[in-house]
């Protein structure tokens, strides 16, 4: 092949090529160890497809073979460990008579590099590529990379070739605007569990007061390099717009000579309890200042951004993860507020100081549990629940802080999974998190009770809801199963991830 011809064309079609992208384009050597050497971590391989078919007309002709012979097909993904971040989308089709059994069974028995293979056999092959091309792909494959709408790909096909017959014929894809040499920052923050609000009446002058847990997954993962213009590729559309706000507000309070592209590689719904908002905001501000060399305070960034300004457990997840307590705010007249608000209402009101963060016993599981109902309360709905319900009766903030000063704290100090179960699940029927339970579908309460019931320590709703969480330990088959079942028998479906606290904050990688 003469690849400076090809990519001269290629060139015309997709713009200039970045040397890497080249590379990677034209090497006759291992992907695989070229993007290790690039981005400085390792790269596992994960099949999505691994199956055995008949050749049509088309796969025949790349490999040579007769129509209907039997061939692996076989779909994998390239990811950064470091980040999650998807590299290359590959397809490869290998004809089975050409294969011995062991080479067979490493092909199709684990998430193993084509060339790793190759070298274990000790294979004597070349690489000849076929075609490099620049064009949109189905919505599959830009899935796999979080991206939306028709964002353009890069790809190569070629042969490798044996004893002079095809031995396979493998399809790599990658973004365009991946592999570009731009510095990029990549940012993969935690969701997090709002256990609830310890004081929603005031008369000691302080109200809100959060309690909290940052959890590994679900995550957001997203990437960021400089622009003329801010651009989001990947999420849903409330996800493109909170990102454009809160850059936009924090490009505009630093005064920043310039904008970023945001492409979301993961991220988890909103408006179900994890939050989701602050998570996006604080990531992409963050993100944007340090492409443009700013360093600044996730309080500083919430506060511009409109986080914060109820719980403080969403923007001390993003900087330090762990478990979390914060102080509230002071509440009067000329104070930090006047009024029971949620955060989305308190704009300019500072994040609450942190009063307590603790590493999350690692051996301690949460069962994650986000039935397919209606998402739970957010702006001017979760405005009216604020003003319609609060103050809420002072014996229970009185009864709320006793529990969660001789319970739920020391039963976290002492690793005691059952003093801190009881509380948490007590802390259900107190305060303002009656009322955010009192306010769920039934299958909501029915979820807590079936997972209590099937042996978790403690059960509650996160937030507004609708997600639900369960701690325990082990594999937590049993409360998994009971959920399960559960949402089958209500007709409906879910999610449901078993993870664990995350003992640290949003990392942040350059590249």
């Amino acid at each position: 092949m003469k690849e400076a011809w090809l990519f001269d064309e290629l060139e015309r079609v997709a713009g200039p090529l970045s040397p890497l992208q080249k590379i990677l384009l034209g090497t006759d050597g291992s992907v695989t160890r070229i993007l290790e050497l690039a981005t400085g971590a390792p790269v596992t391989i994960t099949t999505l497809l691994q199956t055995v078919e008949v050749a049509d007309e088309e796969v025949a002709e790349r490999l040579n073979v007769p129509k209907g012979q039997e061939v692996n097909h076989r779909i994998v993904e390239l990811k950064n460990t470091s980040t999650g971040e998807t590299l290359i989308y590959a397809e490869s089709y290998t004809p089975l008579s050409r294969l011995s059994s062991s080479f067979r069974e490493d092909l199709m028995r684990a998430d193993i590099p084509i060339g790793r293979i190759l070298e274990r056999h000790q294979l004597e092959t070349r690489r000849e590529i076929v075609k490099v091309s620049a064009g949109p792909r189905p919505g599959p494959v830009a899935e796999r990379f979080g991206l939306s709408g028709t964002p353009r790909f890069l790809s190569r096909q070629y042969r490798i070739i044996h004893q002079e017959h095809p031995l396979m014929h493998i399809e790599e894809v990658f973004p365009a605007g991946q592999f570009t040499g731009d510095r990029r920052v990549m940012i993969n923050a935690p969701s997090r569990l709002h256990l609830g609000l310890l004081d929603m009446n005031g008369v000691l002058g302080r109200i809100d007061g959060g309690i909290g847990l940052a959890i590994d997954e679900p995550c957001l993962i997203l990437s960021a390099r400089r622009s003329d213009t801010f651009l989001v590729e990947g999420g849903d559309a409330d996800t493109r717009e909170r990102i454009l706000a809160a850059t936009t507000a924090v490009s505009h309070s630093l005064h920043l000579p310039g904008s970023a592209e945001f492409t979301i590689q993961s991220h988890f719904p909103g408006h179900v309890g994890l939050g989701r908002g602050t998570q996006l905001a604080l990531s992409a501000a963050c993100a944007l200042c340090h492409l443009y060399g700013q360093v600044w305070k996730p309080g500083d960034i919430a506060r511009v951004t409109g986080r914060g300004g109820t719980s403080g457990i969403g923007t001390a997840s993003f900087a330090s993860g762990g478990f979390l307590m914060d102080g509230g705010h002071s509440f009067g007249e000329s104070l930090d507020k006047n009024a029971f608000l949620p955060s989305s209402a308190s704009s300019g009101v500072r994040p609450p100081e942190v009063v307590l963060r603790r590493d999350f016993p690692p051996a301690w599981k949460v069962l994650l549990v986000i039935p397919d109902i209606p998402p739970g309360a957010s702006g001017g709905t979760e405005r009216e629940m604020f003003s319609r319900f609060c103050p809420v009766p002072l014996d229970e903030v009185r009864e709320l802080c006793h529990l969660v000063l001789v319970s739920l704290l020391p039963g976290l100090a002492e690793e005691d999974l059952d003093l801190f179960g009881s509380a948490v699940n007590r802390m259900q029927e107190l305060g303002f998190k009656k009322i955010e339970n009192g306010l769920q579908p039934p299958l909501v309460g029915e979820l807590l009770k079936a997972m209590r019931e099937a042996g978790a320590a403690g059960a509650g709703l996160s937030s507004f809801g609708p997600a639900t969480y369960a701690f325990g330990e082990g594999s937590m088959q049993g409360v998994e199963s009971a959920a399960r079942e559960l949402l089958q028998s209500a007709g409906g479906g879910g999610r449901i991830l078993l993870t664990r606290a995350r003992n640290t904050g949003a990392m942040v990688t350059m590249a």
